[in-house]
């Protein structure tokens, strides 16, 4: 009798700035993270773009990537995402298919709506904004189409063309599900911080899931925070530097990730934990049982192929010692309904 399947877990980094650090302290434990994630068994580590924010350094997001598959030799990279309305489609196959000319078989190319911006960030980037977004779909299968063996495109993207990078659809509404279901594409939802669509999205994602050449059934992955260490207290404390980081942002006062503060949830007023406790309704923050309790009840709740475990602790021993607790917690744990048997079969 085979075993049951078992979850697969992924790695989510910004490449965060410390309040006392800087942009190339940031790619450094970043590579340190993902080489970590490579001997703990982590499946893919992915990055996410993001621009003009003080304390995230990941903006040049294929760059950094192939800094980072320069020092792995078997775990998968790629963009977590490539906010696709800030660029031609063109330049992301010939960045990607240079990746995958470098890390053959392992680059994945997640696509965002979202500028991953301010405003006046996102004009500077590709300055017409609206009707970039507006041309999400179209440049999607224009991208697909650069990368494909044989383009319909008489324009060619060399590197790219004929890579095949894997695309995901990624989103954190309802629009990122139906689309990624429209072109049979994995999706990956934004639980980590916009957790209030998630059902929904995956509930429409797999009822209407057309099958494609990259994929023949639904594949769904959820992010999902993390802030693991060796006793409660310690947990609590690491959590407090991406807690203080995520209720500075909102109130429209990015910053650099600050060091931990003790008690700073009862330092803050009903507003601010209202805020905290929505997007922490998918995290874990504890102990091993803690942890592991935590991935396998979003793993119940949501059905999910993948969960892919975001963890912005300001030290970076610490950052390491989480994402190792998070491994040996997803060793046993346990899918369900249809995304076991998918596995299975």
């Amino acid at each position: 009798m085979s075993s049951a399947p078992t979850l697969p877990l992924a790695i989510l980094d910004l490449s965060p700035i410390r309040h006392d650090g800087d942009e190339g302290q940031s790619f450094r434990h970043s590579l340190s993270l993902a080489q970590h994630g490579e001997t703990l068994g982590f499946r893919r580590y992915w990055l996410a773009e993001h621009h003009g924010m003080p304390g995230i350094a990941s903006a040049a997001t294929s760059t950094l990537l192939a800094y980072i598959g320069a020092g792995t030799s078997s775990i998968r990279i790629g963009a977590g995402g490539v906010m696709l309305p800030n660029h031609s489609p063109l330049v992301i196959a010939e960045q990607y298919g240079t990746l995958a000319a470098l890390y053959p078989g392992r680059v994945d190319l997640g696509l965002g709506r979202a500028p991953g911006s301010d405003g006046a960030t996102a004009r500077a980037l590709r300055r017409d904004l609206h009707e970039s977004a507006e041309r999400f779909p179209q440049d999607v299968v224009e991208l697909m189409d650069f990368m494909s063996r044989e383009p319909r495109q008489r324009v060619l993207a060399v590197p790219g063309r004929g890579s095949e990078v894997p695309v995901w659809i990624l989103g954190s509404s309802l629009f990122g599900a139906q689309l990624a279901a429209h072109l049979g594409l994995p999706f990956a939802f934004a639980s980590h911080f916009a957790p209030q669509a998630l059902m929904q999205a995956l509930q429409i994602y797999r009822e209407t899931f057309q099958p494609s050449a990259q994929l023949a059934q639904p594949y769904a992955m959820a992010g999902f925070n993390v802030f693991a260490a060796d006793d409660e207290a310690s947990a609590h404390l690491v959590a407090s530097s991406w807690q203080q980081s995520f209720v500075n942002l909102r109130s429209g006062r990015p910053g650099r990730l600050p060091p931990p503060v003790a008690g700073y949830r009862e330092r803050i007023g009903p507003a601010e934990n209202a805020l905290l406790d929505s997007v922490l309704s998918c995290a874990a923050i504890g102990t091993l049982d803690t942890v592991r309790a935590g991935l396998q009840a979003f793993a119940d709740r949501t059905g999910v192929d993948e969960i892919i475990v975001a963890s912005g602790i300001h030290d970076h021993a610490a950052r390491l010692r989480s994402y190792e607790i998070t491994a040996e917690a997803g060793r046993g744990l346990r899918m369900k309904g249809a995304a076991a048997l998918r596995t299975a079969s």
